[in-house]
């Protein structure tokens, strides 16, 4: 196994948690022509990276939601009843998990507005964090199977 490949996999998918235009997908596929064991590792490296740099989204969400500049003008109706709406949703026992479950695995809605907003809404890190890292796992496994096995 590549120690240089795992590390670079692991700042990928930090960066590309945090920058949109980076893409961890496209590099777990470049992973998927190599040796197995390293794209394992690199899958794995992968999902912590991203799941690292969704926490990062979490926490702003988390410590942000006391002060928006948008917070000292009133809001319409619309918008606080879908603001409303998507707290209560992450924040119950049995809509949060499954919706950050979905959005970390299959990327709808999209994780990075799921990371934010759970965060804002206070669920709870020891509920998001394996989630979201499971979640992750399984999206790049999927991805790079087909390749896998190919090879």
């Amino acid at each position: 196994m590549n120690a240089v490949t795992v590390g670079l996999a692991l700042a990928t998918g930090v960066g590309s948690a945090l920058v949109p235009l980076l893409s961890a997908e496209a590099w777990a596929l470049a992973a998927a022509t190599g040796p197995v064991d390293t794209l394992l590792a690199v899958v794995l490296a992968l999902a912590a990276g991203q799941t690292v740099g969704k926490l990062v989204l979490f926490e702003s969400g988390r410590r942000g939601r006391d002060w928006h500049p948008w917070r000292r003008r009133p809001v319409s109706a619309r918008t606080a009843r879908w603001t409303e709406r998507v707290t209560g949703w992450l924040t119950s026992r049995r809509s949060g998990p499954p919706l950050v479950l979905a959005a970390a695995s299959i990327g709808v809605p999209p994780l990075a507005v799921v990371s934010v907003a759970a965060g804002a809404a206070g669920q709870r890190r020891r509920v998001f964090v394996p989630l979201c890292l499971f979640g992750r796992t399984v999206r790049f496994s999927l991805l790079v199977l087909p390749l896998a096995v190919q090879w």
